[in-house]
């Protein structure tokens, strides 16, 4: 689905259906005339052309026809992103709760042509890099896997308020060295992370299927020694910067996590399937806490263990990181989101191990 390749008409009809729930074309004639001087019948191919290419829905049949937007087209589609967060998250017109058909949607053709050739060069790329560096030099490959857990840990620590500094998080981690004036579960988070990684690096084939019980397992890693639940919740959680609420019920987030389990394995592209359970953890909010450091982890395992670099997020601002996630909360759309994610494996086989 790619709308570069739409004219200015077909792109003021997507709009017009973005403004109106369902319509027919009697409605969108007076809209489309009004610029462009066509006829009915053009108007009719180009309603035909977008509902070919799913963006819009067609229903009914001859005078009882009548389009609406996609939803597919509304999880790809390019958002504004500063015009977006402009608006008070109070005051944004949002998706407020949890959209069990968000999974389907994920699970289809979320990655365009010109998306799949990048994503291709990365795993050529990183293949060719590991084999070498394996070969030519064990000491150097372990000390590379060492600086990316070191700045994984920092990072995906940082993304939820964690204060350490990467090189206070290196100090931790390599010396057990704790920063001065920080508090100790901070501590932990990080030295968290890395028993997490290790065992990522140390079992790959473990996660070559994910399941219930190793999602938990890896929740469970991540939180210990810090006072949080580690099985799912049965209690409403709130959600900072966003009136998005996920079901409270920990029997309908057994489903949701359930269901994403199931559907992954209908994917073959392991990049795809990462990126599935990356944003579907974080939607669902299976946890009390820690969702969001569960979603990377079980996406780099995944990557991991299917030769594809991990994603330490280095290079990527963490409130940026948030409105990347809340975006798809609010409206169920991955652009943001899987920008950042494409961006940064390319910036990982750039930058580890190479």
């Amino acid at each position: 689905m790619n709308i570069n390749k739409l004219n200015n008409r077909q792109i003021k009809i997507i709009e017009f259906a973005e403004k109106n729930k369902s319509f027919q074309t009697k409605d969108l004639l007076p809209f489309i005339k009004e610029e462009f001087n066509v006829e009915r019948l053009t108007i009719v191919r180009d309603l035909s052309l977008l509902t070919k290419k799913l963006i819009l829905v067609k229903k009914g049949k001859g005078r009882n026809t009548s389009y609406q937007i996609s939803d597919k087209y509304l999880l790809i589609k390019d958002y504004d992103v500063d015009k977006y967060f402009s608006v008070p998250h109070n005051k944004r017109d949002i998706k407020p709760f949890f959209n069990k058909e968000v999974i389907d949607f994920l699970k289809s053709d979320i990655f365009s042509e010109e998306e799949l050739k990048r994503l291709d060069k990365v795993k050529i790329k990183y293949d060719k890099i590991i084999k070498s560096l394996k070969k030519e030099s064990p000491a150097i490959f372990k000390k590379e896997s060492e600086r990316l857990i070191i700045e994984l840990s920092w990072k995906s620590s940082e993304i939820e308020g964690n204060t350490y500094t990467l090189l206070e998080t290196e100090s931790l981690i390599k010396d057990l060295t704790l920063a001065k004036g920080k508090d100790k579960a901070e501590a932990q988070m990080i030295l968290n992370h890395k028993k997490v990684l290790d065992l990522i690096l140390l079992k790959p084939d473990y996660f070559q299927e994910i399941t219930i019980d190793k999602i938990k397992e890896i929740h469970s890693l991540l939180v210990e020694g810090i006072d949080i639940k580690k099985d799912f919740r049965n209690c409403p959680v709130g959600i900072t910067g966003t009136l998005y609420r996920p079901t409270s019920k920990e029997n309908e987030i057994e489903k949701a996590i359930n269901d994403l389990v199931k559907k992954s394995k209908e994917i073959d592209n392991n990049v795809h399937r990462a990126f599935m359970f990356l944003v579907m953890i974080a939607y669902i909010q299976p946890f009390e806490d820690g969702n969001k450091r569960t979603s990377r982890i079980i996406a780099n395992a995944i990557l991991h263990t299917n030769n594809i670099p991990m994603l330490s997020y280095r290079d990527v601002e963490a409130t940026e990181y948030k409105k990347a996630i809340i975006l798809f909360y609010e409206q169920n759309n991955i652009s943001y989101i899987k920008k950042i994610f494409i961006e940064q494996l390319e910036f990982s086989v750039n930058n580890y191990f190479n």
